[in-house]
C-alpha cells in the first residue's frame, strides 16, 4: 500500500458565516431591517454583504455611516433582535459535515475565526452538534475583528503552529486580507457574501465555486 501523502497544512481555520454557515442572506437583511430602525439610510445588498465578517459594531457602523455613534448601541441592539429571529432559519451548507469530518480523519486541527460574537458561535455550535469537530476558535468580541492578523496569531499560538503550515479559508476579503497579514496561506470560496473579483490581489492558493470543489481541493493539497 502507497504512504498517504504528507499533509501541507497542520491547523486550517475557517470563517462562519457564508462558508460553512449559509446565512449571507439572512445577514443582510437584518442588518438593513437595524438601519431601518434607527432612521439610517438603508444599506444597498452589496453595501450590506460586503461588512458580514467583520465585528458587529465595526460592521453596522461601515454599513450604516450617516447613523452617529451615540445610536450604535441601539443599532447593535437592532441587529440582534432581527438576527435572534431567524437564527433557527440558517443551516450547514452542504456537503460541510463530510469535509470537517473528512479532515479530521487526515489528522488536522480544525478551528473557526469568525466576526462572530463567542455567545453566536457557541450556540450555532450547540445549535448543529458541531462542537466536538473543531479544536479552538476565535471571535471578533474576544480579540480584534479581522483583517488584523491577532485571531491567526493566537489560534497558531495556541496550538504551536507556524504560519507556514496554517491555511485559512473563507468567503470574504477580509477573511483573505487576514491570511495574507498573518503570514499564511489563503483559499476563497465564491458561494459566500463577497464577489470575488477582489480575491486575487490577496493570492489565494484556490477559489472554490462550491463545498465539493472545496472538499476536493483539500483533499488533494492540504
Amino acid at each position: 500500500m502507497p504512504n498517504p501523502k504528507p499533509s501541507t497544512f497542520d491547523l486550517i481555520a475557517f470563517d462562519w458565516d457564508g462558508t460553512l454557515f449559509d446565512s449571507t442572506k439572512i445577514i443582510v437583511r437584518c442588518i438593513q431591517a437595524a438601519v431601518r430602525d434607527v432612521g439610517g439610510a438603508v444599506p444597498t445588498d452589496e453595501a450590506a454583504g460586503y461588512v458580514i465578517g467583520l465585528g458587529l459594531m465595526q460592521a453596522l457602523a461601515h454599513a450604516a455611516p450617516d447613523v452617529p455613534p451615540e445610536k450604535y448601541p441601539e443599532l447593535g441592539a437592532r441587529y440582534r433582535h432581527h438576527y435572534m429571529g431567524h437564527q433557527n432559519d440558517i443551516v450547514l451548507f452542504e456537503g460541510v459535515l463530510p469535509l470537517l469530518d473528512a479532515l479530521k480523519a487526515r489528522g488536522h486541527l480544525l478551528t473557526v475565526a469568525t466576526g462572530k460574537s463567542r455567545r453566536g458561535l457557541d450556540e450555532a455550535l450547540q445549535a448543529v452538534e458541531l462542537k466536538n469537530r473543531f479544536d479552538g476558535s476565535r471571535t471578533a468580541d474576544e480579540t480584534v475583528g479581522k483583517p488584523h492578523p491577532r485571531m491567526l496569531h493566537e489560534l497558531m499560538e495556541e496550538f504551536g503552529v507556524s504560519p507556514e503550515r496554517t491555511l485559512m479559508i473563507g468567503d470574504t476579503t477580509h477573511d483573505l486580507q487576514m491570511a495574507l497579514n498573518a503570514g499564511c496561506a489563503s483559499v476563497g470560496v465564491s458561494y459566500g457574501a463577497h464577489e470575488t473579483t477582489g480575491f486575487n490581489a490577496l493570492k489565494p492558493r484556490f477559489v472554490a465555486p462550491t463545498v465539493g470543489d472545496l472538499h476536493a481541493w483539500l483533499v488533494d493539497n492540504a
